[in-house]
């Protein structure tokens, strides 16, 4: 029996977002994080493990993030989850900022808004909602089993931009030493772009938060 949590990562787009596949390998329930572009190639991997997705999780909602959004929705007829206060940018193109690009990215209300403490299942593994504002008012992490996926809150050796709409230096940095860094040391960092880091590491050498 395989105990060990199926972790997928594609880099998608031209903003080089990671998606997440996460799937439990016994039950094969799986969520997906941030499908952010290439619905195909997202739809090409969950079929290689065989999962049957229950949920897409977005980390906020700004249009790198959610631009695969619609088309994965409706081929998987799943519930859409974000944090309450960036509900509205699925809707807003200019909340979402795809009006920066010349588009107008409308996919549709969430049906499950999250907030702190919440539970995302993954069959077996149990994943905690963490609120992560600053990048955006509604950012959130989801943590468990050793992880930490932080959207665009924490990077390695980095962390999110606060220059758009509704973003907050003040308010990330608190996110970031308030909840990430209470985090256990040895827990990795599954980031929205760029590679995978440890509290650890970012605690010590980050140059924003060290």
């Amino acid at each position: 029996m395989n105990d060990e949590l199926i972790l997928e990562i594609l880099e998608l787009g031209p903003y080089f977002v990671n998606c997440y596949i996460l799937g439990d390998p016994n039950t094969r329930q799986g969520i997906i994080i941030d499908p952010s572009w290439d619905p195909d190639r997202i739809i090409a991997h969950v079929g290689k493990f065989d999962l049957k997705i229950e949920n897409i999780v977005i980390t906020h909602g700004h249009a790198d993030h959610i631009g695969a959004l619609y088309e994965i929705r409706k081929h998987f007829n799943v519930p859409v989850l974000i944090g309450e206060k960036d509900a509205p940018m699925l809707t807003d193109p200019s909340a979402n900022l795809s009006t920066m690009s010349g588009g107008s990215l409308d996919v549709g209300p969430p049906d499950q808004l999250l907030k702190e403490g919440d539970i995302v299942a993954v069959g077996r593994f149990k994943f905690k909602v963490l609120e992560t504002p600053g990048h955006t008012p509604g950012s959130i992490s989801l943590f468990g089993h050793g992880a930490v996926f932080t959207g665009d809150a924490l990077f390695f050796g980095s962390i999110g931009r606060t220059d758009f709409a509704g973003g907050s230096y003040e308010t990330l940095i608190h996110s970031i030493k308030s909840k990430l860094l209470a985090l256990p040391g040895d827990t990795v960092v599954y980031s929205g772009h760029g590679v995978d880091t440890t509290i650890e590491q970012e605690s010590e050498f980050n140059p924003f938060i060290a």
